[in-house]
């Protein structure tokens, strides 16, 4: 049987795969190139395949594609349902859908004298100096005025018009917009109206309702709207995602990776939930493995081919309730991820004055210039000028018939142009290395700033933290990044480069439920808590898979607390006795703001309860070593790497080579299957009996 773990990103599709079955790894064992093979505990191996996301002249979906290439089958043969146990995955789909605009069209139902409430918003001023603001495009198409009103004390002053709303929806369906949102005031706490609506609209047929106090059952119109839009807007395109990889998965249990870090099985899968999808595998894996290394202050670290995911971590999760992405506010649990628009295929660009790295992207499709798709230069040609990647160490999977090595001559060719511009632009007579180089230190330092943010400038010293790396092209700018941030350990695990597709596997069930409260802290207050706590809990548990009732359950319980007067919350650990809850509540916010108001009382906004299933995680087997002590790994050659402003002369080790205890000095490169991992002058990688490269700044 198969368990496959896959993550699908912007340019790459990471496939981790476990399985028993000797037939499949004899096949693949005659493809090294394609395929990293490694045993296991068990008579158990797992299998690491990296392909591109898009490829249309190959296939229409890479995941399954990735699963056909490993079960050896053609596009023809149906993948059978007995050789697969699960499909755990993380996906893009709904993220692009946002970002591009592509969602379904969306009509919003919504309380009369309402109808520019969500475009209204908050009057936020992203830009506070800018004269001409632009306001983000609203997710919904029409606006439907209902004329109904309950009051905040849940006294229904203006009852539904049944035959005006269903009047409006008709006229709305005959439109073609199928998808619908639904939000009333004050229906977090009395819901009988958008009940009401939901069943005409339902009646009619539209076949996507989200209702907001089912979505989002939070105070606050306007963060309700939005969150209710949103899912209306993405989990219809989510659901034919699901259905399509379903048809090809036949009787084969499908489970999706949440913004949240936890996993629910495909039915239960929705757009508001999606939009960290593949970002929180990474977390989930950076934070799991690096415990099992020994760290427990981590700041993750993921550099794919289209953005940067940053996190910090500190003995839990951490999460935020409201977020903003691709100019959509929601407001549910996400995991608290800090993402910029710069990875390996970040486009470099010179403006006659400055250099430029992204925020565009090459992506998969054309790719870098050395893909040979005829792409732009983006930031892993640099390191391909800079010879911090070599071809003959990636597998030959570019060109149009995806069989052909990188293309260093025309990164070569178009570095040499690029250096020719500078120098005729600005008189400044720079080498293309050089130039090559200087593109390298901008992204690095726009990835450190994103770190800066999560660790710095909310109070936690980062020189404490382990900086655990990942993404295919983490390895090649992590000891840049901890040099930049003053970090002197950075954590590689063997899969590193597939680390959010491993994450898939290291993950649980999870199912939140979130209860408003506004309400002040006191003792009264205790039992209502307890209570909504434990029908919050109900309700999570509901979501279960009750066929794995053997599995362990664990049970999280928080309470989101503000200063009265104020919309800032921070997330506390929920408790029986209110002072243990309200000294918990000042230590956070002295820590996190500097100051404290104790003139001020404490407002509950809402409850979190999270119940976690403990899944079946994979185990790392200890490696032993076989050569002497004293003998050191051999490199497989020497290259030329241009670092601090030179070049060196650098051994080229082969990770599979390297053996527990084994101290490499920089400048060095280690390559494995799916990354390369670049050592940087005065850093250090070491060897663990687990297979987990450590690096060491050493003065």
């Amino acid at each position: 049987m198969l368990k496959v773990f896959a993550d699908r990103g912007g340019t790459f599709t990471d496939i981790v795969a476990v399985t028993n079955n000797q037939t499949i790894i004899d096949r693949l064992s005659r493809q090294t190139e394609r395929f990293l093979i490694v045993p296991i505990a068990n008579q158990e191996w797992i299998i690491v395949y990296k392909l591109l996301s898009e490829n249309p002249e190959q296939y229409q979906d890479a995941v399954i594609q990735g699963i056909r290439d490993i079960l050896g089958l053609s596009n023809n043969e149906t993948i059978p349902h007995t050789a697969i146990e699960v499909v755990k995955m993380g996906t893009t789909v709904a993220t692009n859908a946002l970002l591009e605009r592509q969602g379904d069209r969306v009509v919003l139902v919504i309380t009369k004298g309402f109808k520019d409430a969500l475009r209204i918003g908050y009057q936020n001023r992203p830009d506070i100096f800018a004269r001409h603001i632009i306001l983000p495009t609203m997710l919904y198409e029409q606006v439907i005025e209902v004329e109904e009103r309950y009051d905040a004390h849940g006294n229904e002053l203006i009852p539904v018009n049944i035959a005006q709303v269903k009047q409006d929806l008709q006229a709305v369906y005959q439109t073609g917009v199928r998808s619908c949102a639904i939000v009333f005031m004050h229906s977090d706490r009395y819901p009988k109206h958008e009940q009401q609506v939901a069943q005409i609209a339902q009646e009619i047929g539209f076949s996507q309702i989200s209702i907001s106090h089912q979505v989002s059952p939070l105070m606050k119109l306007v963060s309700r709207g939005d969150t209710t839009v949103v899912d209306a807007y993405l989990t219809p395109i989510l659901r034919r995602y699901v259905n399509q990889v379903t048809s090809q998965l036949p009787n084969i249990r499908l489970m999706f990776m949440k913004s949240d870090g936890g996993l629910t099985d495909a039915t239960k899968f929705q757009g508001k939930d999606s939009i960290l999808s593949g970002p929180a595998g990474g977390i989930v894996g950076a934070v799991q493995t690096s415990k099992r290394a020994g760290f427990e202050l981590v700041i993750t670290f993921d550099m794919g081919g289209t953005s940067t995911d940053v996190a910090h971590f500190q003995g839990e999760y951490e999460r935020q309730l409201d977020s903003e992405i691709a100019g959509a506010r929601m407001r549910v649990p996400v995991l608290s991820i800090n993402t910029i628009a710069a990875g390996g295929g970040s486009i470099l660009t010179f403006d006659k004055s400055s250099y430029r790295v992204g925020p565009k992207s090459a992506g998969s499709n054309p790719g870098p210039a050395c893909y040979r798709r005829g792409g732009p230069l983006t930031v892993t040609d640099a390191n391909v000028m800079l010879g911090k990647i070599h071809p003959q160490y990636f597998p030959s999977v570019f060109g149009s018939d995806g069989n052909l090595p990188l293309d260093k001559n025309i990164v070569l060719e178009k570095f040499n142009q690029l250096a020719q511009e500078i120098t005729t632009v600005t008189g400044n007579n720079r080498n293309p290395e050089q130039v090559a180089a200087g593109f390298i230190d901008i992204a690095v330092e726009n990835m450190a700033n994103a770190i800066k943010k999560i660790s710095l400038q909310r109070g936690y010293d980062v020189t404490k933290y382990v900086l655990t790396c990942f993404g295919g092209a983490g390895a090649q700018v992590a000891c840049l990044i901890a040099n930049t941030l003053g970090m002197k350990q950075i954590f590689l695990h063997p899969y590193a480069g597939v680390l959010s597709a491993y994450g898939m596997g290291l993950a649980d069930v999870r199912a939140t439920r979130v209860g408003g409260v506004e309400q002040p802290l006191n003792e009264d207050l205790i039992p209502q808590l307890m209570q909504l706590s434990k029908s919050l809990e109900t309700q999570a548990r509901s979501e279960l898979n009750q066929n794995e009732s053997s599995l362990e359950v664990e049970l999280i319980q928080k309470v989101n607390l503000k200063y009265e007067g104020t919309n800032s919350t921070l997330s506390i650990d929920f408790d029986a006795d209110a002072m243990i809850m309200q000294t918990s509540f000042i230590d956070e916010h002295k820590s996190r703001y500097g100051f404290i108001q104790p003139d001020k009382g404490l407002i509950v906004e809402s409850i979190l309860v999270e119940v976690i299933q403990k899944m079946d995680t994979l185990e790392e087997p200890l490696i032993t070593r076989t050569r002497p002590v004293e003998s050191s790994p051999q490199p497989v050659e020497i290259v030329k790497m241009f670092t601090a402003d030179k070049w060196h002369d650098t051994p080229v080790y082969r990770r599979e080579d390297l053996q527990p205890g084994d101290l490499i000095n920089g400048a060095a490169i280690i390559v494995e299957k799916v990354s390369t991992i670049v050592v940087e002058p005065n850093w250090q990688a070491r060897l663990t009996e687990r297979n987990h490269l450590i690096l060491q700044k050493l003065f």
